[in-house]
C-alpha cells in the first residue's frame, strides 16, 4: 500500500504550530543551523529486505501478519516507510531470500517510490534446496575445493543481480568456523578464505566494492574464521583498494569499543559501512538505539570528525544499513525506530563544538572533554530531524501517523493475517 501525501501534508498542519514551538526553542542555540538541516535531508539509511517480516529466534517465530509475500511488495513497505520519514532512500537484498525475476520491472517498481538498490548480500550460512554441496562444515574456507567453488560461484552470482539492479557493493558475512578445539587448522582456513575471496574480488565490476564482514561467535562457539575487525581488515587489506571491513554493531563481544575501531578503519580509508543494530548481549539484533544510545553517539562522534578530516561526503562516502529483526515489534515500526534514533546521534554528532573538543585535549582538560560532548548528546534534536523532514515532504511524527492511519491493519486485511515474510 501507498500513502496518500495529502495525508502527510494534512496531519503535518494539524501538528505545525506544536512543532515550529520545539523548533524555535531548539534552533535558537545552533550554528550553523541550515547546513546542518541539509546533512540530515541528505542523510538516508538502507533498509534490509530480510527485516520487513517479524524476526525470530531458533525458538521460534511469531508474526504479526500483514508480512510481504514477495520481493515487490517489500519494496512497497520500505517505500512507505521512505514515504513518512524522507529517510530510506535504498533497499539491500539478501539472495537467494529475493532473488528478482524480472530485474528491469523490480528498478522501475522502487523508482516510482522513490528509492533504488543498496548493496547486494551473499548467503553461505545456509544451505538452499537447490544446492549439490552442504555448508555444514563452512563455505569459502572449506576443505572441499568443490565447496569453495560452489561458495564463490553463488558469490558472483549476487553479483550479478546487482548489477542488473545498478547496485555497488557485494557484502559478505561467513559464518565459517569451529565449535571444537581440534575442528580444522585456523591458519589453513584463514589462507583458503583469502583465497576463495580473491576470485570473487576478481569478479567485481571496476567500480564495486565488496563488503568484508566479521563476528567473534556464532553459530560456531569456538572459532569464527573471520572473527574480528582485524582479521577482517587483514583480508581486505590482501584484497586490494575494492575491500573494505563492514561493522555490524551486534557483531563484538561485550565492551568492545567500537568507536574506536570506526575511527582506525576510517583512517586506514577500509571503513565499508556499517550494520545499525543495539544489543545487550551479543548480536542481539534489537532496535537501534534502544540499549545503547551514548555508545551510539559516541560511535557517531568518531564518524564524523574522521569523515570531515578525510573531506568525505556524510551521507554517501561510506553505506549506511540497518540490520534489526526483532520478534516482538510490528517490523514496520522497528524500522521507523531505529532510523530515528540513528539520524538523532548523527544530528547530535554534528552538534559537538569540535574546535573546543580539540583545545581540551591538547590541555589533557578531561572533565571538559567529557562536558563537550555529554552537551551535544543531552541536546534534544529531534525537532531537527522532524524540521528536516517536513522541508523532505516527510511526516513531521512518522510513527504517530503510521498508528493513525492504521497502517498495519490495513497490510494484514490486503495481505492476510498468516502472511509470512519471504525469506524467512
Amino acid at each position: 500500500m501507498q500513502l496518500e501525501k495529502s495525508i502527510i501534508e494534512e496531519t503535518n498542519h494539524q501538528q505545525q504550530a506544536a512543532h515550529q514551538r520545539k523548533f524555535d526553542f531548539v534552533a535558537e542555540d545552533i550554528n550553523g543551523l541550515d547546513t546542518i538541516l541539509k546533512k540530515l535531508e541528505d542523510f538516508n539509511i538502507a533498509i534490509p529486505s530480510w527485516a520487513l517480516g517479524t524476526g525470530g529466534t531458533r525458538f521460534g517465530r511469531f508474526s504479526g501478519g500483514g508480512e510481504p509475500r514477495s520481493l515487490e511488495e517489500k519494496i512497497e513497505d520500505v517505500g512507505l516507510i521512505h514515504a513518512l520519514n524522507r529517510s530510506s532512500n535504498s533497499i539491500s537484498l539478501h539472495i537467494p531470500w529475493d532473488i528478482p525475476s524480472n530485474a528491469a520491472a523490480v528498478k522501475a517498481h522502487a523508482a516510482q517510490l522513490g528509492l533504488h538498490f543498496d548493496a547486494v548480500n551473499s548467503n553461505t550460512f545456509q544451505d538452499q534446496a537447490s544446492q549439490e554441496l552442504s555448508y555444514k562444515f563452512g563455505s569459502l574456507h572449506h576443505v572441499d575445493k568443490a565447496v569453495r567453488k560452489q561458495a564463490v560461484a553463488h558469490n558472483i552470482e549476487v553479483i550479478k543481480y546487482g548489477v542488473e539492479l545498478d547496485s555497488k557493493a557485494l557484502s559478505v558475512w561467513l559464518s565459517d568456523g569451529s565449535n571444537f578445539p581440534g575442528q580444522l587448522n585456523m591458519r589453513g582456513a584463514f589462507e583458503r578464505t583469502l583465497e576463495s575471496l580473491q576470485e570473487i574480488y576478481e569478479a567485481l565490476p571496476a567500480d564495486w566494492k565488496v563488503w568484508v564482514e566479521y563476528k567473534p561467535y556464532e553459530p560456531n562457539f569456538y572459532s569464527t574464521t573471520i572473527g574480528d575487525w582485524g582479521q577482517s581488515y587483514l583480508l581486505s587489506s590482501k584484497l586490494g583498494n575494492k575491500a573494505q571491513t563492514l561493522v555490524d554493531l551486534g557483531h563484538h563481544l561485550q565492551g568492545a569499543n567500537i568507536e574506536q575501531i570506526v575511527s582506525l578503519l576510517l583512517m586506514e580509508g577500509k571503513l565499508a559501512g556499517f550494520h545499525f543494530n543495539d544489543s545487550k548481549y551479543g548480536d542481539d539484533d534489537l532496535t537501534v538505539g534502544s540499549i545503547n544510545p551514548y555508545q551510539l553517539f559516541l560511535i557517531f562522534n568518531e564518524l564524523v570528525e574522521g569523515m570531515d578530516a578525510r573531506g568525505m561526503n556524510h551521507a554517501t562516502a561510506i553505506g549506511w544499513m540497518i540490520d534489526a529483526s526483532h520478534n516482538v515489534k510490528d517490523p514496520i515500526e522497528d524500522l521507523i525506530q531505529s532510523v530515528e534514533a540513528i539520524k538523532i546521534a548523527y544530528a547530535q554528532a554534528l552538534l559537538v563544538d569540535t574546535p573546543a573538543l580539540v583545545q581540551a585535549q591538547q590541555n589533557n582538560d578531561v572533565v571538559q572533554a567529557q562536558e563537550i560532548l555529554q552537551h551535544a548528546y543531552r541536546t534534544d534534536v529531534r525537532p531537527l530531524l522532524a524540521e528536516a523532514r517536513l522541508r523532505a515532504g516527510g511526516a513531521l511524527d512518522p510513527l504517530a501517523l503510521y498508528r493513525k492511519q492504521a497502517v498495519r491493519n490495513q497490510l494484514i486485511a490486503e495481505r492476510g493475517a498468516k502472511a509470512v515474510s519471504t525469506g524467512l
